[in-house]
């Protein structure tokens, strides 16, 4: 086994272990406010450009997860964009986010969860504005270490993490990737994926926690390929169609 992978291997289990450690009560905080957003029969979505869209999908339309979360896309801000490259011009494009958010259907008093490892790009910087302009409760994922030593590429001279209600630390480094390799002066291996993934799941179970605790029922999907599953997901769907927005 490569050194470096052991490396890397440690890197993860040590970043997994700080989110542990050290952001638990925001993760209890931010699943309250999903929470609350479920009892007062409001919508939760989520947003992630380009990369960052992975814990996006992570959360939505899958086996263990909320039927609820409602994902925010822009197709020129996902991996099949092509030139791919045209994804970190859209990210910096005034006006994008506002008509991103605009198109969701997002209201007054739902959730958003905006991850963004640097939180420093005009798309999740003028999202975050919109929404807290919308009376919309706002959360985001934010890797603190790299948000705090770099200045915002918005207009308004803010980063995402100074908008939000609350933030998660991801507990990774600047430039995200973690491992250096001999020979090679760019860093590989980034972590934010594996840490994102780690934070969206904890937040899951709190919100289960939560909803079972007020004597309700989780909507959680369940695994396409078991039998039976597809019937019940499709009860799932139809019960929470009015804050279900993905399948209409």
């Amino acid at each position: 086994m490569s050194l470096y992978v052991n490396d890397y291997k440690k890197k993860l289990i040590d970043m997994i272990s700080k989110i542990n450690d050290t952001q638990q009560e925001n993760i209890d905080k931010v699943a309250q406010m999903m929470t609350d957003a479920i009892l007062g029969n409001k919508s939760i979505y989520a947003f992630g450009p380009s990369h960052a869209g992975m814990i996006v999908e992570e959360m939505v339309y899958r086996a263990g997860g909320l039927a609820l979360v409602n994902p925010i896309h822009g197709a020129a801000l996902l991996p099949n964009a092509r030139p791919i490259s045209i994804t970190t011009l859209m990210e910096r494009l005034p006006g994008y986010a506002t008509a991103l958010i605009k198109a969701s259907g997002i209201k007054k008093d739902d959730f958003l969860l905006i991850h963004s490892v640097s939180a420093r790009i005009p798309i999740v910087v003028e999202m975050a504005i919109q929404a807290k302009e919308m009376g919309v409760h706002l959360a985001g994922i934010v890797n603190m270490d790299f948000a705090t030593k770099v200045t915002s590429l918005d207009s308004s001279g803010k980063m995402m993490q100074e908008v939000c209600d609350i933030v998660i630390d991801n507990c990774g480094e600047l430039g995200d990737a973690s491992i250096s390799i001999e020979g090679l002066s760019q860093k590989v291996a980034p972590t934010s994926t594996v840490a994102g993934a780690f934070i969206v799941n904890s937040l899951v179970i709190r919100v289960c926690e939560k909803l079972i605790e007020k004597g309700i029922e989780p909507p959680v999907f369940r695994s396409a390929n078991i039998d039976g599953a597809n019937e019940l997901n499709q009860k799932l769907l139809e019960k929470n169609k009015d804050r279900i927005h993905y399948m209409y």
